[in-house]
């Protein structure tokens, strides 16, 4: 039986598409292997947010290449769409495909295994009309299920890269919105996430004009499906009427992302992000209000072109005044082609890193705060992983607990009494 291994990198959209092109290897009789052992085929899933993610995602083509010499290398994914021509180079690949055709992608690598030529399958992602619907034909072993219903974005915000790398906004219909989660709970998964490359945009490239609400309805009305969950949404997607289903239905975790990006105003216009610290602040409000006890991480990129000390310190004061339940925090890294690699202000690299490490502080001691508050408590816990005699999962409001348990229990939904803070997250003792 021929193998197949996988590396994937960067987002959970990643990470689906992955698990969407593992079931289409194994409907044609591949047999999956880690990627760190002999295979016939490697597919390198590949990142573009960063400079890091492209080096990573490098170095795991090189990788690939040394431990099967014979083998083909399909390089898929961000960085092989907005970088064709670098991946080329790298010695070894013998299969380009970008973001979208990825229902061809084991015809082409099957094509160049018997031809041992190469195949480039890059297209202009910028025609890209139709969401690119292919079903999940293996269903992996996890026990929370990503579902992307949504591709593209047109934000063109002015670090990005993402918006070149997959195109104008299609979305998934609902009807197979609803037969995915149906065949996800059937699988036995107990947690749905819901995921896009901008999510919030969700149903406004489709003729029956629908919204993110319609799908969040959609799967909620699932038959035996425990927990639905949310992936990033822009702020100022973030509609009243959501906020009421997560009010009336337990099932709508209690936890959003919302990326701030910047604590500073000047530096949101020049992200172009299109909202302020007074807007964001506000929404927030909003929530807390209707939702107290939810969760509400963010991702922020310090650093930006033109950033001042001043600015950050503005930025260090707005987030320490937010609950934010935990943040990522990000070096600005210049993306050519993007407006900003273009900004002049370039912030040093040693300064960036300065700052990272004081808004990391902050985040540390923000996510210490937010947990303390649950201590104590009891609540439902999603197990999914058992470690150094532990077992691990999450709350519905993103929280990870550790407990003793038997691995039994993986992939179950149990109650546990929040005792204290441990390690990332909260230890506790499952409630009989």
């Amino acid at each position: 039986m021929p193998r197949v291994a996988f590396a994937t990198l960067g987002c959970k959209v990643n990470q689906f598409e992955s698990d969407v092109i593992e079931g289409l290897f194994k409907a044609r009789g591949y047999e999956t292997t880690a990627f760190d052992q002999p295979a016939d085929i490697y597919v390198i899933n590949t990142c573009s947010v960063t400079h890091l993610g492209e080096r990573k995602s490098r170095q795991f083509i090189r990788r690939a290449a040394r431990l099967n010499p014979e083998a083909v290398i399909v390089v898929t994914g961000c960085y092989a769409q907005v970088s064709p021509e670098q991946v080329r180079s790298i010695k070894g690949v013998n299969v380009i495909v970008g973001t979208q055709d990825r229902q061809r992608i084991v015809e082409l690598a099957e094509a160049a295994a018997r031809s041992r030529r190469p195949v480039y399958a890059v297209a202009d992602i910028m025609t890209a009309a139709v969401f690119e619907d292919i079903p999940l034909l293996d269903v992996p072993g996890r026990t929370r299920a990503f579902l992307k219903i949504q591709e593209g974005c047109t934000n063109y915000c002015s670090y990005c890269i993402i918006p070149y790398a997959r195109g104008p906004l299609r979305s998934r219909s609902l009807a197979s919105v609803a037969g995915e989660t149906q065949k996800l709970v059937e699988a036995g998964f107990q947690e749905i996430v819901l995921t896009g490359i901008h999510l919030g945009a969700y149903g406004r490239d489709l003729s029956e004009e629908l919204t993110l609400e319609d799908a969040v309805k959609t799967v909620l009305q699932t038959p035996g499906l425990t927990r639905l969950r949310l992936g990033s949404l822009e702020s100022v997607e973030v509609s009243d009427e959501l906020i009421a289903i997560m009010q009336q239905n337990s099932k709508l975790c209690h936890h959003l992302h919302l990326p701030l990006q910047a604590g500073e105003d000047s530096i949101l216009k020049r992200m172009n992000r299109h909202y302020t610290t007074a807007d964001y602040r506000k929404l927030l409000q909003r929530i807390y209000s209707r939702v107290p006890d939810i969760g509400i991480s963010t991702d922020i990129i310090v650093g930006f072109p033109g950033e001042t000390s001043a600015m950050f310190d503005q930025a260090l004061e707005f987030v320490r005044s937010m609950n934010f339940s935990r943040m990522h925090v990000f070096p600005y890294s210049r993306r050519s082609g993007t407006p900003a690699a273009e900004y002049p202000d370039q912030v040093p690299e040693a300064e960036k890193k300065q700052r990272v490490h004081a808004m990391q502080e902050l985040a540390d001691r923000k996510a210490k705060e937010f947990l303390a508050r649950f201590v104590g408590r009891e609540l439902p816990v999603l197990f999914e992983a058992e470690k150094d005699g532990n077992i691990e999962g999450l709350t519905g409001h993103y929280i990870r607990v550790y407990s003793q348990g038997e691995n039994s229990l993986l992939g179950t939904m149990r109650q546990v009494k929040l005792e204290k803070l441990y390690r990332d997250g909260v230890q506790g003792v499952l409630v009989n």
